[in-house]
């Protein structure tokens, strides 16, 4: 959903039915950026709170003639999320916190609303408010209900409490009855893991708790063998490489989350030892700047630069883990950080560069995350700043490079440069051409610039409607450097080829990871004559060169060499030649040269954007069979 001006997203709000005094109070500095926030980690999360709870109080629906009253309406979906009740927990903390009824007085709309409009009668809650929509989310809404009594019964109404407990019985026993370790993707179980023993400690159900050990502890056979990452999102079979089905996304935010509050729940220590280590394995793909590292994982269809689309939030792992490891804080710290500079109008964006490309968010980013940060503030045994002076993340180690077996990655940290270089052959269950494999460069970060290439879907789909916004532009495209062909309506690639290997040569000044693979299409079908490529990446200090190799075929005038370099639109850039472009950021100049001549290929407006991260890029396009691509970064 595209706004240009202020007006467009004032029209489209006011179909919600929200007030005017709302939408202006919305609306008001559209496009505005947020200040810089504090080193200290519950101050920050304290305050950004504050700022969702007003975006999302703004935009509920305060029409009593309309069927969606109490629900909190999206612009950017022109609908209600049926996961909306999950905001209730926040908002009675935020009640207790500030002595402020406004917002029990929304969380009993929005429990009216989930009960009219998602609650069905054999216990469960659906995702979105058709009758056909997934029920297994019913375990986040009985986890957000079941928070709320057992922090805030003396602050609720005997009304809402009763309803609640009754109403968490039917919720339990839904999940206690239908929930195993093959129900949906790993997410769920292990959720209900949590859910279900918290329902059966608030609720006195003995039932519910034995059920939640099983799964908690059948959770524990879910490791890949040499890394130990949480695996299930998706098939639970090895790939022809040996991967298992992996997303980091959804294992820090959410299921990572649920095993550690699990363990704190019941002082179990084999659980909070266990998920320990997994978080340190995880912990290898954070950004210096709190960014994370998803461009490879078999859900990345639902990737933000922050984290995932739908999910809560890293924070109630990682900052409820601190006292273990003075980096975990450092990455709860560091991705606040990141969410709070990705808040524009009380609302968080799918990515940093959601305002720039005048694209208005789902709502489901903030209404996720604000209950991550509500679990942090609640549980949390540690309530002042930790000093991060000499706490350093896995990624800000000059390390040279690393191989992730279990993923088949390289990760790369040379100089300022950190990169991922991906031939993970898992993809999710049916779903074709999602995360770029075949040995692509699925992340180029810099200190100085933070991202400068980034993976993306390999083709922008919708897999989960309602989970995903709708990209209408033209000109859309993988962001994700690679060789290209479209012929007969196909399109063949070197990042989808799930066959593709890689070896890595170094020595004192550089390094250089060479890849091998072939142009084929989602179906790993490749066009009537086999197209090899070679692309080599090579890091050095103040540079990244990219060599990118091809048969020569009858198709060569077809084949394309596309480089989309990460560019704000509002950051200058100046084709100083046919093979030179200077891209000016804050703090530094990207110089990109080429040996052979480069064209900017079309955009709306000025760059391309896509929602897999939420980024922004010029793309360019090579020709030839061979040339070579560097980025060198210079003094701003």
């Amino acid at each position: 959903m595209y706004y240009n001006s202020r007006r467009d997203f004032i029209k489209t709000a006011a179909i919600g039915g929200l007030s005017l005094s709302n939408i202006g109070s919305l609306a008001k500095g559209f496009l505005s950026s947020t200040p810089t926030p504090t080193k200290d980690l519950y101050l920050l999360a304290q305050t950004l709170m504050q700022q969702w709870a007003d975006g999302l109080l703004a935009l509920q629906v305060k029409d009593k003639t309309s069927t969606d009253y109490g629900g909190i309406y999206c612009p950017a979906d022109k609908a209600v999320h049926g996961r909306v009740g999950d905001t209730i927990f926040p908002f009675f903390y935020l009640a207790n916190k500030t002595g402020d009824s406004k917002f029990t007085d929304a969380a009993y709309l929005l429990y009216d609303w989930i009960e009219r409009r998602v609650s069905r009668p054999d216990g469960s809650w659906l995702n979105e408010t058709y009758e056909k929509s997934w029920k297994g989310t019913t375990v986040f809404a009985a986890i957000a209900l079941a928070e709320t009594l057992k922090n805030y019964s003396d602050l609720a109404n005997n009304t809402f409490k009763t309803a609640v407990s009754e109403r968490l019985i039917k919720a339990g026993n839904y999940v206690y009855d239908n929930f195993n370790m093959q129900y949906g993707n790993i997410n769920y179980p292990v959720t209900a893991g949590y859910g279900l023993s918290l329902l059966g400690t608030i609720l006195d159900v003995p039932k519910f708790k034995q059920r939640g050990k099983e799964l908690a502890y059948d959770s524990l056979k879910y490791y890949t063998p040499k890394n130990k990452f949480l695996y299930g999102e998706g098939r639970l079979t090895a790939s022809p490489k040996g991967c298992y089905a992996v997303d980091l996304g959804y294992n820090v935010e959410e299921s990572l989350p649920s095993l550690v509050m699990y363990g704190l729940l019941n002082n179990d220590n084999e659980i909070l030892d266990t998920v320990t280590e997994t978080m340190k394995a995880h912990l290898e793909f954070m950004l210096p700047d709190g960014g994370w590292d998803n461009s490879w994982g078999t859900r990345n269809y639902k990737w933000t630069y922050w984290g995932s689309r739908t999910s809560d939030g890293c924070q109630s792992a990682y900052a409820l883990m601190a006292h273990r490891d003075p980096r975990f804080y450092k990455a709860a710290l560091l991705n606040t950080q990141l969410m709070h500079q990705c808040t524009v109008n009380g609302l968080l964006q799918g990515g940093p560069h959601y305002a720039s490309h005048g694209i208005t968010p789902c709502v489901h980013h903030t209404f996720s995350h604000i209950k991550a940060l509500t679990t942090m503030l609640q549980y949390s045994k540690i309530h002042e700043p930790i000093s991060t002076a000499n706490v350093i993340l896995p990624k800000e180690e000059n390390y040279g490079s690393r191989f992730v077996e279990d993923l088949q990655i390289y990760l790369i940290s040379k100089g300022g440069f950190k990169a991922t270089i991906t031939a993970y052959d898992t993809e999710y269950k049916d779903f074709k051409n999602g995360h770029p494999t075949g040995g692509a460069l699925s992340m180029l970060w810099h200190a100085k610039t933070g991202p400068l290439l980034s993976g993306s879907m390999n083709e922008y789909q919708i897999y989960e409607f309602g989970n995903q916004q709708q990209d209408t532009d033209p000109y859309s495209m993988a962001l994700t450097p690679r060789i290209e062909l479209k012929k007969d309506d196909k399109l063949y690639m070197n990042i989808s080829d799930l066959t593709a290997r890689m070896e890595i040569k170094q020595d004192a000044d550089q390094l250089t990871v060479n890849t091998f693979s072939k142009l084929v299409d989602k179906n790993q079908t490749g066009p009537s004559t086999v197209i090899n490529c070679e692309v080599s990446y090579t890091f050095a200090n103040d540079k990244t060169t990219i060599r990118f190799k091809h048969d020569k075929t009858e198709f060569d005038g077809d084949v394309k060499i596309i480089v989309p370099v990460i560019s704000k639109s509002t950051e200058k850039t100046k084709m100083l030649n046919d093979r030179t472009m200077m891209i000016k950021k804050n703090a530094a100049k990207i110089k990109v040269t080429t040996d052979q001549p480069m064209v900017t290929l079309p955009t709306c407006g000025c760059r391309i954007f896509n929602y897999v991260p939420g980024l922004e890029a010029v793309p360019l396009h090579i020709s030839g069979n061979e040339c070579t691509v560097q980025l060198e970064i210079m003094n701003a």
